[in-house]
C-alpha cells in the first residue's frame, strides 16, 4: 500500500535537491507545499476510487486545469515522460477489487472482480467483469471459486492478496496484468461520512425486501436476518451507510434487481463522490483532507506508485462513456460458462468450452472485437409518462439490461426485461399499445435504440403478452441491429 504522506515527503526532498535548494526552503513555503501535498493525495486516490465516473467526466479535468492543481501535481512527481508498464505494447492491465474487510463475514472475500485494460492509443478502455463463483485452478489449493484468491493470500501473508490475484489471473487468462486496486466497503463508507454525505438524484424508488443486515447472517429467526430497504425517487442525501446500500442491493423489485440497474446506481453514487471529492470545498479544507487520507490509507491499497496514478489520469482523462467496452463473463444461453455443483456441494461457474481457450480469446482480442458504440442521435428526456417492457430478441447477453438502463435514463419506467419467447431476431421493433397517445416517448425510443415501429402482432407470444393485464405503454423487441446507447 501506497505511503502518500512519506511518498510526497521524498519527492519534496527530491525536488529541492535537484533545485540545488535543499537547505534554503523557507518554512512558510514547506508548510505550503506540504498542505498541497495532501491535496494531491486526496485527488489522486479519487481518481483511483472513482476511476470509470471521472474519465469520463469533462467538468473535473476542466476544474483542475482552471485551478492549476494538475500543474502542481505534475510538478511534485517524477517526470510523466515515463511509461506505465504495459504502455509500450498499448495495453495497461489492471485488475479491481472490491471486499467486505474488517467485520464483514468473508472480509477478505472478492466481492467483485473486474479486469480493466487500457488501450492509450484509442483512448479506450475494456472492463470485464469476472463473477465470483468462477471456479479457477489455485495453487496448493486445487480448484476453487475465484473469489478466494485474496483470502487465501491474506491468510499466508497480509497485504499480499491483491499481487496473489494479479499473478493468477495473468495466469489464468494468459496475459500479462501489472497494477491492482483494492477497496473495502467501509472505506466507501467513511469517506462519504467524512464528505458530509453526497447528494443522489435517485432515478428510481428502491424497494429491496431482503437487504441483508450485517452481523445477522447466521441468526435462526431466517427473516431476522433482512431488512427492508425502502428509498424514494428524488433528490436524496445520503450518508455512507445508506450510500452502500443503495449500490449493493441486488433484490430490487420493478427492475432494480437486475446487475444493470445495480450498475448504474453504483455510478450515480461514485459520481457524487466524486464531485463531492474535487469540490473546492473539499480541496481546500485541511482538515477534511487529513481525515480522507486517514481513510484512504486504511481502506484503499494499490501497487500503483504516485506518479503512475498521474500518468495513467494523464493518459485516460479524455476518456468517452462511449469509449468503454463492456463484457461480462456469464452462463447465459451464448455466454462462455455453464453453472454446475461441485464435487463439495457449491454452487460453482466453470467454462462451457471445458477450459480457458475462448475466455482467452475474447480477452486477449477485446479491442480487436468490439467497437465502441457512437449514439444514434441525442436523446432528450421526455416530459411525459409512458412505461415499456424490454425483451431480448436475440443471443446477445445482456442486452435487454443495458438497453432498459438507457430507457430509464430518459425517463421511461421499465415494467420489466427478460428474453423473448422467440429469439432470433435481426431487426428491433417497438410496438405502441397506446395507440398514438404517447407520441413523444414512441419518438424517443426509437431515436434511442434504432427501432422501427411493429404492426404485426399476430405472432402468439405477442397477441399473449397483448392480452395481459397492465401492459406496459410499449413493448420493444431488441434485435441484432440494436443500438443501447442514448
Amino acid at each position: 500500500m501506497i505511503d502518500f504522506k512519506k511518498k510526497m515527503e521524498e519527492l519534496e526532498k527530491q525536488e529541492a535537491r535537484e533545485s540545488g535548494q535543499e537547505e534554503f526552503v523557507a518554512p512558510i513555503n514547506k508548510k505550503r507545499k506540504k498542505i498541497t501535498a495532501y491535496v494531491i493525495a486526496v485527488v489522486v486516490i479519487g481518481l483511483v476510487f472513482s476511476s470509470r465516473v471521472i474519465m469520463s467526466s469533462q467538468n473535473a479535468s476542466g476544474w483542475l486545469a482552471e485551478s492549476g492543481l494538475f500543474n502542481k501535481i505534475k510538478h511534485l512527481v517524477p517526470s510523466t515522460d515515463k511509461q506505465l508498464k504495459g504502455e509500450e505494447n498499448d495495453r495497461i492491465n489492471i485488475v479491481l477489487l472490491g471486499m467486505g474487510g474488517e467485520g464483514h463475514d468473508g472480509a477478505y472475500l472478492s466481492d467483485t472482480i473486474m479486469l480493466a485494460s487500457l488501450k492509450p492509443s484509442t483512448k479506450q478502455v475494456a472492463l470485464v467483469s469476472v463473477p465470483r463463483d468462477l471456479q479457477v485452478p489455485l495453487e496448493e489449493a486445487g480448484y476453487r471459486k475465484i473469489n478466494n484468491i485474496n483470502a487465501f493470500a491474506e491468510a499466508k501473508e497480509p497485504g499480499s492478496g491483491g499481487q496473489a490475484t494479479i499473478d493468477a489471473l495473468s495466469k489464468l487468462f494468459n496475459l500479462n496484468i501489472d497494477y491492482y486496486v483494492r477497496v473495502d466497503f467501509a472505506g466507501f463508507e467513511n469517506v462519504i461520512d467524512e464528505l458530509g454525505g453526497v447528494t443522489v438524484n435517485v432515478e428510481n424508488t428502491l424497494d429491496d425486501y431482503a437487504y441483508p443486515i450485517l452481523g445477522q447472517e447466521d441468526n435462526p429467526d431466517y427473516y431476522a436476518r433482512y431488512e427492508h430497504l425502502h428509498i424514494d425517487k428524488g433528490i436524496q442525501t445520503m450518508d455512507g451507510e445508506l450510500a452502500l446500500k443503495y449500490a449493493r442491493s441486488r433484490h430490487g423489485i420493478g427492475g432494480e434487481g437486475s446487475d444493470f440497474a445495480r450498475a448504474k446506481r453504483q455510478q450515480l453514487i461514485l459520481e457524487a463522490v466524486k464531485e463531492k471529492l474535487l469540490s473546492k470545498q473539499t480541496l481546500l479544507n485541511p482538515v477534511t483532507i487529513g481525515k480522507l487520507i486517514s481513510q484512504f490509507s486504511q481502506h484503499v491499497s494499490t501497487n500503483f506508485s504516485v506518479w503512475e496514478i498521474l500518468r495513467a489520469w494523464d493518459l485516460f482523462k479524455g476518456v468517452d462513456k462511449n469509449q468503454i467496452i463492456n463484457q461480462v463473463l456469464s452462463d447465459a444461453p451464448d455466454g462462455l460458462l455453464i453453472s454446475t455443483i461441485s464435487s463439495e456441494g457449491a454452487y460453482i461457474l466453470v467454462p462451457a468450452a471445458g477450459n480457458f481457450s475462448k475466455i482467452n480469446a475474447l480477452i486477449r482480442d477485446i479491442f480487436n472485437n468490439n467497437q465502441a458504440t457512437t449514439p444514434i442521435e441525442k436523446v432528450e428526456k421526455i416530459s411525459e409518462d409512458a412505461s415499456i417492457t424490454v425483451k431480448n430478441g436475440t443471443w446477445i447477453s445482456g442486452l435487454a439490461g443495458a438497453t432498459a438502463a438507457n430507457l430509464q435514463e430518459l425517463g421511461l419506467t421499465v415494467k420489466g426485461t427478460g428474453n423473448a419467447p422467440e429469439r432470433g431476431y435481426t431487426e428491433t421493433l417497438v410496438f405502441d399499445f397506446t395507440y398514438g397517445k404517447k407520441n413523444e416517448a414512441l419518438e424517443a425510443i426509437k431515436k434511442a435504440t434504432g427501432a422501427e415501429q411493429g404492426f404485426d402482432t399476430s405472432t402468439p407470444w405477442i397477441k399473449e403478452y397483448q392480452e395481459q393485464a397492465n401492459v406496459a405503454d410499449f413493448l420493444l423487441i431488441l434485435g441484432t441491429d440494436a443500438n443501447t446507447t442514448n
